[in-house]
């Protein structure tokens, strides 16, 4: 297993390695505005994933994978020359989705700003229904009602307890 800090940097190798070939070397009609992203290698140093985006639209796209999966041999070769390690990892191109994503994830953040807005608008100038409170509250104790000097009690008040209740024995039950 080799050191993690290696693959990091053989990965930032090869990106800049990939990435000078195709601009340079690869002149295949079909490859598009390629830009890498990045690569992942794995941590035996045998494989190597770029990541990559297209400028374009889907036919675009799909012949500058072909290009890429064409010219496969010639980037390893490359890479296998300019970094001058014993084993070459096999390179697998992947075309990368988080522009897409970034790109949708954006578009849904202008629509909740929108509706927010919206929302907003509507609320300007408006009232409550009922109360601006709706909760109930409890009745507040009103003192002023014992001052008649009447000290009685009602009939079911807390001196009312369980004791008045027969009570079984054990043995009973």
């Amino acid at each position: 297993m080799a050191d993690p800090a290696r693959a990091r940097k053989l990965a930032v190798r090869i990106r800049q390695i990939v990435s000078a070939a195709i601009e340079m070397q690869i002149k295949d009609p079909r490859l598009g505005m390629v830009t890498v992203t990045d690569t992942k290698v794995t941590g035996d140093l045998r494989e190597a994933t770029v990541f990559y985006t297209v400028y374009g639209d889907e036919t675009q796209i799909a012949d500058s994978a072909k290009a890429l999966t064409s010219a496969t041999g010639i980037l390893r070769a490359t890479v296998g020359k300019q970094t001058g390690i014993k084993f070459v990892p096999t390179l697998t191109f992947v075309a990368d989705i988080v522009p897409d994503t970034a790109r949708e994830l954006e578009e849904a953040l202008e629509r909740a700003r929108h509706a927010d807005a919206e929302l907003a608008r509507a609320r300007e100038g408006a009232q409550y229904a009922g109360e601006a409170d709706p909760y109930r509250k409890p009745a507040e104790d009103d003192e002023d009602d014992d001052l008649d000097g009447d000290d009685t009690v009602s009939p079911a008040t807390a001196d009312d307890s369980v004791d008045d209740v027969p009570v079984q024995s054990r043995s009973a039950l």
